[in-house]
């Protein structure tokens, strides 16, 4: 707290004055312990923020280990009201160090002697810019065409694109300070822009695309616009939390082995990892190209209905044929082994999302992919051949540049041999075939991912075990090349409260305009009225 008198401060009883007061220097110096006994205990406390509402005092004392300290600050007014014996509404105003101003309002409760908060809800400083999401932002930071089907939305771009006048960071610092300006657009930005979509702004990604779960070690996490505390999912992790939080209505992401798909699943989104090779890839800095796809995520399926509609029958930019007039039928095959790597609670919500879907007449049936394991190790190898052949060349030359994990992966690539390569591609033209002639006559219906968003205290072998597991289900459409669109269908609890969990649809080839359609009608028939997107 402030050395300083504190306005109103005088009008709080003197115990709830000195327990406000060490919540508040517990706060300053990070006491994690002290600030987790300054909560009433048990699952009634509640915490909320501008990221989200957190129910429970476990919940809140997880959240509390991601966050970190607070920046300094002191507490130049307190207001105090009683709300009813042994029950307190204090709301302080805080002023920053470095400038600004924050609200905390909580009610503290007498509960055998002591004070303890029971409800609080913070209001930070503003800021201008957070830079675990952003690179670059403008209000726009490039205007769209003024009229269009695209006109008067936002799109935020994975800092991999090719922006004119704007360099490609990759979300490393070294790399953005090496970078020339780009003197084109990449066809993908180009054609939303067309359309009448203005750009927010370019966003952070992981490392060079080369992670799943949102994290980066330069620029910090960006935060999970669903569930306050949670890892956001990667590697179009900017991209999903802007528009998760409202800050673009459309983000340009890429999907290698389920970029798209994990962020849409941690952050109740829609997320359509088109067919391979049929949004171009020119002006986009590549990871993987056998498996590297362009895509899109939005808040509201009929936005990304929008989306496909205009960039889907552009001449210019389209390199494949699409088929816009197929129409996909209520025939859905659930892969035996994707279940059986569900952790337990996604599945049964997903079995129960099933029984519903079977409900409306669909034909749902059961086949086997075979092991996933199978899938996921040779597109392992081949992803990280085709990684340093990419990048090598600059890992080498830049030592230490990297952050310890996406480092631990390249140098791993380094070791795969040509015979390794080899043999691990001609494994996955078997599993090509294999899955194009499952989706010929059906499609796949899977939850996206094992399960709702990791905690972002999540380390080490916690987070290579999610990482395993997440990939070992996402692999099999990048494999196959198949589009996939993941809905915001399902809920599931979590260590930090209910968390969405994303439905899988994947289908045959140049079917992606069927795909969206075929989701807009699963979630107006499937989810509560109150949660439609469609």
């Amino acid at each position: 707290m402030s050395d300083h008198p504190i306005r109103g401060a005088e009008a709080v009883p003197a115990d709830l004055l000195q327990a406000f007061d060490a919540y508040e220097r517990a706060i300053m110096i990070n006491d994690l312990d002290a600030l987790d006994d300054a909560f009433a205990p048990g699952p009634g406390s509640m915490r909320g923020d501008n990221a989200g509402l957190l129910v429970g005092h476990d919940a809140i004392s997880a959240f509390r280990g991601t966050r970190g300290g607070v920046p300094p600050r002191v507490i130049e007014r307190v207001e105090y009201r009683e709300l009813g014996p042994g029950v307190a509404l204090l709301i302080s105003v805080s002023r920053f160090n470095g400038g600004g101003t924050g609200l905390q309002t909580q009610v503290w409760q007498l509960i055998d002697g002591q004070w303890l908060i029971t409800a609080a809800h913070v209001t930070p400083r503003a800021q201008a810019l957070d830079r675990s999401v952003w690179r670059s932002v403008g209000d726009p930071l490039w205007q769209g065409a003024w009229e269009g089907p695209l006109a008067g939305l936002t799109v935020a771009v994975k800092d991999l694109f090719a922006v004119k006048g704007y360099r490609i960071g990759a979300g490393n610092p070294t790399f953005l300070n090496e970078s020339r300006a780009e003197k084109t657009m990449a066809p993908a930005v180009g054609d939303l822009i067309q359309g009448g979509a203005s750009l927010r702004g370019i966003a952070r990604t992981d490392e060079f695309a080369y992670s799943i779960a949102g994290d980066n070690a330069h620029y910090g996490t960006p935060p999970n616009g669903a569930v306050a505390g949670a890892l956001p999912g990667g590697s179009s992790s900017g991209v999903a939390t802007a528009v998760a939080t409202g800050q673009a209505e459309i983000g340009l992401a890429t999907d290698t082995a389920g970029s798209i798909r994990v962020p849409a699943s941690y952050q109740g989104l829609w997320g359509l990892r088109t067919t391979h090779g049929l949004v171009p890839r020119q002006g986009l800095l590549p990871l993987a190209q056998s498996f590297d796809t362009v895509g899109w995520l939005t808040r509201r399926g009929d936005v990304l209905a929008r989306v496909v509609d205009w960039c889907l029958n552009s001449d210019e930019t389209i390199t494949e044929t699409p088929s816009p007039d197929l129409d996909l039928t209520l025939r859905f095959a659930v892969p035996v082994e994707v279940l059986a790597a569900t952790e337990p609670d996604t599945r049964s919500a997903f079995e129960e999302l099933t029984g519903r879907l079977q409900a409306i007449g669909a034909e749902v049936t059961e086949v086997e992919l075979g092991d996933l394991d199978d899938y996921y190790e040779p597109f392992r190898l081949v992803q990280g051949a085709e990684a340093w052949r990419n990048n090598g060349d600059w890992v080498d030359a830049h030592p230490g540049a990297l952050g310890a994990a996406v480092a631990e992966r390249f140098a791993t690539a380094a070791k795969i041999s040509e015979q390794t390569e080899d043999d691990a591609r001609a494994q996955l033209g078997e599993l090509r075939a294999r899955l194009r002639d499952l989706v010929g006559d059906t499609v796949i219906w899977m939850p996206t991912v094992p399960g709702p968003a990791p905690m972002r205290t999540a380390k080490g072998d916690r987070v290579d075990a999610v990482r395993h597991a997440t990939l070992r289900m996402t692999t099999p459409a990048a494999i196959g090349g198949l589009p996939a669109l993941s809905i915001p269908l399902l809920s599931v609890d979590s260590q930090l409260g209910p968390a969405p969990v994303g439905a899988c649809v994947i289908s045959t080839p140049g079917s992606d305009a069927a795909l969206v359609r075929l989701g807009l009608q699963l979630a107006d028939r499937l989810a509560p009225d109150h949660e439609r997107t469609s």
